[in-house]
């Protein structure tokens, strides 16, 4: 089964070429059958227009032999045998190119006249069939009983010995009771009827052969272009890659130089004056002076600080809350951290949801709602933020709106920039939606994002480790 498995490339340049292909075949196919018909038609018009001429041509042949002997037969009694050998005479001698003759058969099936095969004459050849079965001296004395008609066989043509298709025409003499006639075989028209057929063929070859050209040149092109825009598309790929990659260790750097000065800026400083205020503890306490006991207040007071802004930092690197009691507690003691460091008013509203969203998708929307007041901070110059989180049936959103200035510019807002190229990486990793526009009037922003409902668990799933409160948490 892996062997059918195609990639990425080979389906696409399948669903590209299959169509072209059945298209291309479709339009051969229907090209040959047109060309079929027409060539069909056109050569049984040309033979059906030869037979037509070879039937005047022995019309006129028996025309001329009857003229010959027309005054001999016209003036003798049916039972004149110096005038019937007479009109024998004449018609053997009338014989014309390299087959052509006249034959005579009387009405009970014996041959009079055949100059070029003797063998024929003074015998009966009633009932005499050719090779195929179709009777032959009865049915020419049947037609010259009638008076005329045209009759098509097999005969043995006199040039070469071989059956070749005849076609004769025979009249009656009705006083003498003769059917005399003439013949002109087909070779001729089979031969150009073989022939155009053959030329059909080969045009109809000749075209599949330039099709087949067309449609590889066509395949071919569609596959150097498949290719080039691989190729082109890869490496585009490959630089936003090396890009994403620039990027991700340029944030890295930049959370471990934040939390490094954290540390050096906090930290180290409470820790330093923890150090000096237990010094000063200890040497106090060596000379017996009471107010060593204020120093070790101070040292414990500079130590819970310390703990306060190791649990800031950590609370900035990974909220415990998030985890523990989801998303809508997060975002709240978010929103109040940011109210109470900015100054900003910030209004927070939030449902309950009866689906709780899993774990990729409560980090990307906090570290989306953290961007957002970040930029709000920094650039919007806003008096109020309002931030709701909502589910719906399509799954859940996340809309953060400001007073302020607006959506930023590009030319000048290269730090909240690269934050929102952050967020709206971030938010395509869940297949989501990310959109920015204008508060009412044009004035301040929204940033609204939207994950789709495969993100929202069953109120009975929990991801390992959390918490059972997190279901009524969200």
């Amino acid at each position: 089964m892996r062997l059918l498995r195609l990639s990425y490339g080979q389906s696409l340049f399948l669903l590209a070429t299959l169509p072209l292909i059945l298209a291309i075949s479709g339009i051969a196919v229907l090209i040959a059958v047109q060309s079929e018909r027409t060539a069909a038609r056109e050569i049984a018009s040309l033979e059906q227009t030869m037979i037509d001429a070879k039937r005047r041509e022995l019309r006129n042949y028996v025309q001329l032999a009857r003229t010959a002997f027309i005054t001999i037969y016209g003036n003798a009694p049916p039972d004149d045998e110096v005038a019937k050998l007479r009109v024998t005479q004449i018609l053997s001698a009338m014989i014309y190119g390299t087959d052509g003759f006249f034959f005579v058969y009387d009405y009970e099936g014996q041959n009079l006249v055949a100059p070029r095969q003797t063998w024929l004459i003074g015998r009966n050849w009633s009932g005499l069939q050719d090779d195929r079965g179709v009777p032959v001296t009865d049915t020419l004395i049947e037609l010259a009983r009638a008076g005329s008609g045209y009759h098509t066989y097999e005969w043995p043509k006199p040039s070469t010995g071989q059956n070749a298709t005849i076609l004769t025409y025979v009249i009656g003499l009705q006083d003498w009771q003769w059917a005399i006639g003439t013949g002109v075989f087909m070779d001729d028209v089979l031969a150009q009827g073989a022939a155009a057929r053959a030329e059909v063929r080969t045009n109809v070859a000749q075209q599949f052969r330039w099709i087949g050209a067309i449609a590889l040149a066509a395949l071919l092109l569609v596959f150097a272009s498949g290719l080039m825009i691989t190729v082109r598309e890869r490496r585009l790929a490959d630089a936003k890659l090396k890009q994403l990659t620039q990027r991700i260790l340029d944030t890295q750097e930049e959370e471990r130089g934040r939390v490094a000065r954290e540390l050096h800026d906090s930290i180290s400083q409470l820790l330093v004056g923890i150090r000096y205020k237990l010094e000063l503890a200890r040497r106090l306490t060596a000379r017996g002076d009471a107010s060593a006991e204020a120093a070790v207040d101070g040292a414990i007071t500079g130590l819970q600080g310390a703990l306060t802004e190791v649990r800031r930092i950590s609370h900035d690197l990974r909220p415990g809350v998030l985890d523990d009691l989801g998303l809508g507690p997060a975002l709240k003691s978010l929103c109040e951290t940011f109210e109470a460091r900015t100054g900003l008013q910030v209004e927070f509203h939030t449902a309950v949801f009866r689906n709780r969203l899993d774990i990729e998708a409560k980090t990307a929307l906090y570290r989306i709602a953290q961007e957002a007041l970040t930029n709000v901070e920094r650039h919007a110059g806003a008096t109020r933020v309002r931030v709701s989180l909502l589910g719906h049936r399509r799954g859940a959103t996340m809309r953060i709106e400001d007073d302020g200035c607006g959506l930023p510019r590009r030319d000048n807002a290269t730090g909240s920039g690269m934050g929102l190229r952050n967020m709206a990486e971030r938010i395509e990793q869940l297949h989501g939606s990310l959109t920015l526009t204008s508060g009412p009037g044009g004035h301040g922003m929204v940033v609204e994002a939207t994950v789709p409902l495969t993100h929202l668990l069953k109120p009975d799933t929990r991801n390992e480790g959390e918490a059972p409160s997190a279901q009524a948490a969200e």
